[in-house]
């Protein structure tokens, strides 16, 4: 596989993040964000072509994997948690 431009790469970033924050459940929507940001900060000075390709490939599974959980979290309700709740005024 040709090795990745750094608009690819950035564009998969963003639909990492635009999946994450669409998860029903706070928890599981802070830890995924949380999870892309460090990976994605992890890996910035890699300079090898197979690593890189192994690490996009790797993050497009994970992208897939995000959008499975999302649709499955979304066919059962959630109770907002304390921190998500809107204050009383």
């Amino acid at each position: 596989m040709a090795s990745c431009s750094r608009a690819q790469v950035i564009s998969l970033y963003r639909m990492l993040m635009k999946e994450s924050k669409k998860f029903p459940s706070y928890n599981y929507r802070t830890y995924a964000l949380r999870r892309v940001k460090d990976g994605f900060r992890e890996n910035l000075h890699v300079e090898n072509p197979k690593t890189l390709d192994m690490l996009i490939n790797q993050a497009r599974e994970n992208l897939a994997v995000i959008k499975r959980q999302v649709s499955i979290g979304l066919l059962y309700s959630v109770q907002r948690t304390v921190v998500e709740r809107e204050p009383h005024l």
